[in-house]
């Protein structure tokens, strides 16, 4: 697998911010199942006009809404402190990227990890379309929304997975905590989102071959992430992987007119600027 991606014009700023900009933190969950060729994941293609990564093809995911680090939320699973050392970061930054990772989650597929008790999940998630898109327009809290359906945040069903930063180059910067987590039987993750131009579950190779292809625009993150999965051949292999979780920083290569971004491992990576 390479380890840097050639960026189109435009995508990063011509001049850098002086100085950089401090990332947002942000969650991303790497949805996957079974299938019929074996594991799956569930990808988004984002709509091209968006801000960042316009065009590209994304896992769910978005940025940690301040009400997240709600300390009232129903919760099943490990605690803040477990996902705090895991991630590097305070408990109460935990706590938010958790209920961050499982809000946008269900805000952009409708796949609500989440149950009336700890030991289930929502067989349907359709019933709370309405809250859906009322959480979208951050018309209420999650913890509001759990609450107001006697519904308990599982956890548990969450595994940590990585953690990319967005390149110092680049306007809009996230610090990115990427979260594993298995369909839940009898949802439905769909496409109703005005982020997405379209979802499909792929198999992790294919997503790759078309990104090799020039079907697919792949950002590192998303491509190494795929590249690691593809050496699981069922959910429960994923699922009971324990990944390193080490903040990854890519830097951006100025050649010319041409931009790419490398990676840690890449020899031009301790040379980038």
């Amino acid at each position: 697998m390479p380890k840097e991606l050639v960026l189109p014009e435009g995508f990063v700023p011509a001049e850098p911010p002086d100085p950089p900009v401090v990332p947002k933190d942000a969650a991303t969950v790497i949805l996957v199942r079974d299938g019929e060729p074996g594991l799956e994941a569930f990808l988004l293609r984002r709509v091209v006009g968006m801000a960042f990564a316009g065009g590209m093809t994304v896992f769910p995911g978005g940025g940690v809404d301040p009400r997240d680090a709600d300390a009232s939320v129903a919760w099943h699973g490990p605690d803040a402190t477990w996902w705090a050392e895991r991630f590097g970061c305070s408990p109460s930054l935990a706590r938010a990227l958790v209920c961050a990772a499982v809000r946008e989650t269900f805000e952009e597929s409708g796949v609500l990890l989440a149950g009336p008790d700890a030991g289930s999940v929502v067989s349907d998630a359709r019933p709370f379309h309405d809250a859906r898109q009322d959480l979208v327009d951050r018309k209420y809290s999650f913890a509001q929304f759990l609450a107001d359906n006697n519904l308990v945040l599982r956890a548990d069903l969450l595994r940590p997975w990585a953690n990319w930063v967005t390149p110092a180059e680049e306007s809009r910067r996230y610090d990115t905590r990427f979260f594993l987590a298995a369909m839940p039987v009898g949802q439905h993750a769909d496409g109703d989102t005005t982020e997405a131009e379209d979802v499909a579950w792929q198999p992790p190779s294919d997503a790759l071959r078309d990104w090799a292809e020039g079907r697919r625009g792949l950002l590192p993150p998303t491509w190494v992430t795929l590249a690691d999965l593809d050496e699981h051949a069922t959910v429960a292999s994923a699922m009971a992987a324990e990944p390193a979780v080490d903040k990854i920083i890519p830097k951006v290569v100025r050649d010319g007119l041409q931009v790419r971004v490398v990676l840690p491992g890449d020899p031009a990576y301790g040379v980038a600027e």
